[in-house]
């Protein structure tokens, strides 16, 4: 009996998982393409990864192409495929800034683009390898070079709507990410897009609420752009304190090795997270990453017991800054000096996962390349250089001609006018 009423919920699970993969496939069954090709909103925040559903397409296509142009109509249009519909793409591997078709992966007909930059806006269609199209996106990637910033300790707000008479320009925000760390004062942020509300947005353009797009869609009139384009995407930070989660301590028998080798005075250094020993030329440029984490997580980090809080460490706070932190949560160090020895520990939603142990060393004799960085900063000091000086010489020399022109009179540039005696 034991044996046939395992028999029967396994087969009751065949069962169930068949009709999960039946319900699954309906998904498509049930939303109908569209008669006439609509474009839906999405806007992101530059350096984050985003996914796009195909959201409809006939039972007889087992794989999509996806379609990327810059503008309606236009003729440059990419080809995002390996026309099987599965490519899949190792993330560790992908650069800043590198073009989008290293960038993106299809998956289960959903395109996921890496990385995304603001180069990446545009639209985005599904589709067939002969042209036939059933989805469309209108994709608004918003820089976070120009971010602005308010920190909610220093009573510092966001920016005011602005409205004029045939639309109005605000920020709609994300929800509030968590603290990123535990234990101590840490820090919150909350991400804002830029939004436009008007009436005279096309029509082709699917907008949820109604009449309500991204600053960087493609149904804003044009005639509107000037005013909108100066509204940047922002950021408010504010102080948290939330406790650790407790962990399990260590068996018995393992406590009771540790204070035996402890007595012995040989007790092992354990670090508290895992970390990574690495070794910087003196002078040069570091980017640390934090392992696993996203640019709309929040990530904290710490060098040794100093705690480098964004209040003080993110980009732009100060112009002259030699360590930061950017918005896609990386560490920054430019011109490595021995005071930049030590342990950086990285938190991430909270928990302080990982560590790195940087020492910096003196560089031997070697030939300079123009790949290098500081030889790149030398050229370019010189020529900036270069042309100060070149516009401070053509200004002086222009200024004495503007002074002889209008000082002396007709007759004294022709020598007619009789000098005294």
């Amino acid at each position: 009996m034991r044996l046939v009423g395992i028999a029967v919920l396994l087969g009751m699970a065949d069962v169930l998982h068949a009709f999960a993969i039946m319900e699954k496939e309906d998904v498509f069954k049930k939303t109908p393409c569209p008669a006439f090709l609509m474009f839906d909103n999405a806007a992101y925040l530059a350096d984050m990864s985003f996914e796009l559903p195909c959201k409809c397409k006939p039972e007889e296509v087992t794989s999509v192409v996806w379609y990327f142009q810059k503008s309606m109509g236009s003729r440059q249009t990419k080809v995002l495929t390996d026309f099987d519909g599965t490519m899949f793409l190792d993330t560790g591997h992908i650069r800043v800034g590198s073009d989008m078709l290293k960038r993106f992966s299809i998956r289960m007909f959903s395109l996921i683009v890496f990385q995304a930059q603001v180069e990446d806006s545009g639209h985005y269609l599904c589709g067939t390898k002969a042209g036939d199209f059933f989805y469309g996106y209108d994709v608004d990637v918003q820089p976070s070079k120009a971010i602005t910033v308010a920190f909610e300790d220093r009573s510092q707000h966001p920016q005011k709507d602005h409205t004029e008479e045939h639309f109005s320009v605000f920020t709609t925000f994300w929800d509030w990410t968590k603290c990123d760390r535990c234990g101590v004062r840490g820090e919150q942020r909350r991400i804002g897009l830029c939004y436009v509300k008007s009436a005279y947005l096309y029509p082709r353009y699917r907008t949820v609420p109604t009449d309500v797009v991204s600053c960087g869609s493609r149904s804003v009139p044009g005639r509107f752009q000037g005013t909108i384009q100066r509204r940047k995407p922002e950021v408010v930070i504010r102080s948290c304190l939330t406790p650790c989660v407790k962990t399990k301590g260590p068996e018995e028998g393992v406590l009771s090795i540790s204070n035996l080798i402890a007595k012995i005075g040989q007790k092992p250094w354990l670090p508290k997270v895992p970390i990574q020993f690495h070794k910087q030329l003196l002078g040069s440029g570091l980017i640390i990453a934090c392992p696993g984490a996203r640019p709309e997580h929040a990530v904290a980090w710490d060098k040794d017991s100093t705690r480098l809080y964004r209040t003080s460490f993110l980009t732009g706070v100060n112009k002259s800054m030699r360590v930061f932190i950017d918005h896609g949560n990386h560490l920054h160090i430019r011109f490595t000096q021995l005071d930049d020895r030590g342990t950086y520990y990285c938190w991430r939603e909270g928990q302080m996962v990982a560590g790195f142990r940087l020492s910096v060393g003196f560089r031997g004799h070697r030939k300079r390349t123009l790949d290098d960085p500081e030889t790149r900063y030398a050229i370019k000091a010189i020529l900036t250089s270069y042309v100060l000086i070149t516009m401070v010489f053509i200004g002086i020399h222009v200024s004495r001609c503007c002074c002889y022109v209008f000082r002396c009179t007709p007759m004294d540039r022709l020598g007619l006018v009789q000098k005294p005696g």
